[in-house]
């Protein structure tokens, strides 16, 4: 084995990145591999209009801030990959780009990773390659008719670049809507297949609704605080888009433009989609969902000095809902795909994943000692999605990290407690 580290992070994004900050903070010695370049998702994978949901005066990592003109303002992809770029410089992180990790499996009292540029050992891992590495797909896209073009969001690019015609864009994510909303602009009709998903104005009692997410607390939550934690990690991403004039983009916002609305894309047959009824329902759920969490921002916010309560319009339920369209009819001549990513884990020899792939772990902690994660959906807060919640889930995970490498060269056995 040519190298060898106590630590090894897979992944040089900002957690990752955030990662080796306090590895460093504590003199553990470590490598961060990348397979591409540091920020490499923000600089290959994303759309080219879109910008950050929080905006700029919630952009912080470990030792560095936004200090630009702009603080309510949202970062562009390039700006994020700008920013990242800097944190690798304020981090001292010890990249090598351009390496791919092949394999990590057990070796010994540690680990061995099998790299495109060779092997090394170590006794801790941080996997923080991200949870958006593949878009997921339904069992039934392969049954769609063949001159229908199919694309995710890590095919698109902008409207120009898809077919004249109509488009469906299936999911109504923050992916969702803003991709509907940006290629209805380019003058396509578009039609948007919507299942379970997250009201929130872009904009509550005169400040941004993250801004309430933060300073309220909500997003402070732990991952052992919540009821239903599984369901909690698999939410879709709030309905938001950050534009300079903090615009709201909901359901309502999208039929004003002109986007038409369909259910849930259930089936394939005969080359016909079939979307689900309970429209209905789902809207009203969503919207019940987004005003008891608004209820709890007025009930933190009497002692501050905002704006009075608000309530939004109720989403409108087209009538009649469309159930079916004719995927051979040429109405629709392009499928964006916005149904969600998974990470993936097909490189990853040690036995901590479910049957579907996903990782286990508690906290970022996985049941193989020394083996850990970052940059996960509530990994250890609902803040953790967000680039400002890396900073205390890495100080944790790693401090976790310490212990366990501290009780190996101390001889002792078991794990340190996960908190």
């Amino acid at each position: 084995m040519s190298e060898r580290f106590s630590t090894v992070v897979i992944g040089a994004g900002h957690a990752g990145l955030a990662a080796s900050y306090f590895l460093s903070d504590r003199s553990i010695d470590h490598v961060v591999l990348e397979r591409g370049d540091v920020a490499n998702s923000w600089r290959r994978e994303r759309w080219d209009s879109l910008r950050l949901l929080t905006p700029n005066f919630l952009s912080r990592l470990p030792g560095l801030r936004y200090e630009g003109p702009d603080p309510g303002g949202y970062m562009t992809a390039g700006e994020v990959t700008g920013f990242i770029g800097k944190f690798a410089e304020v981090a001292r992180a010890p990249v090598r780009t351009g390496v791919n990790v092949m394999s990590v499996r057990l070796d010994g009292d540690g680990y061995r990773v099998t790299t495109s540029h060779g092997e090394i050992g170590c006794r801790a891992v941080v996997i923080a390659s991200g949870a958006c590495n593949t878009p997921v797909l339904p069992s039934f896209a392969d049954m769609v008719p063949e001159p229908v073009e199919q694309l995710t969001p890590f095919d698109y690019r902008d409207p120009a670049k898809l077919p004249d015609g109509g488009v469906l864009v299936v999911g109504a994510s923050a992916t969702g809507v803003q991709l509907a909303a940006e290629i209805h602009r380019s003058g396509r009709p578009v039609t948007l297949s919507v299942g379970e998903h997250v009201r929130l104005p872009r904009t509550y009692r005169g400040r941004d609704v993250l801004w309430w997410m933060d300073a309220s607390g909500v997003w402070d939550q732990r991952y052992d605080e919540v009821d239903d934690l599984s369901r909690a990690r698999k939410l879709p991403s709030p309905q938001l888009v950050g534009t300079p004039e903090r615009m709201t983009l909901d359901l309502n916002a999208l039929t004003a433009m002109g986007v038409s609305l369909a259910g849930r894309w259930a089936a394939v047959r005969d080359g016909v989609a079939l979307f689900s009824g309970g429209l209905r329902n789902v809207f009203s759920l969503a919207d019940l969902k987004m005003n008891r969490l608004l209820g709890m921002f007025d009930e933190w916010a009497v002692r501050e000095e905002v704006g009075p309560p608000e309530r939004f319009e109720p989403t409108r339920v087209p009538e009649p809902a469309r159930l079916r369209l004719d995927l051979r009819s040429g109405e629709v001549r392009a499928i964006v795909w916005a149904t969600g990513f998974r990470p993936d884990y097909g490189w990853l020899g040690v036995p901590v994943t479910d049957v579907k792939g996903q990782l286990l772990h508690e906290g970022g902690v996985t049941a193989s000692p020394g083996l850990y994660a970052l940059g996960l959906p509530l990994l250890r807060r609902r803040r953790s999605t967000f680039i400002c919640g890396i900073e205390d889930d890495a100080r944790e995970v790693i401090g976790h990290l310490a212990g366990y490498l501290t009780q190996g060269a101390s001889g002792t056995t078991g794990r340190p407690a996960v908190r």
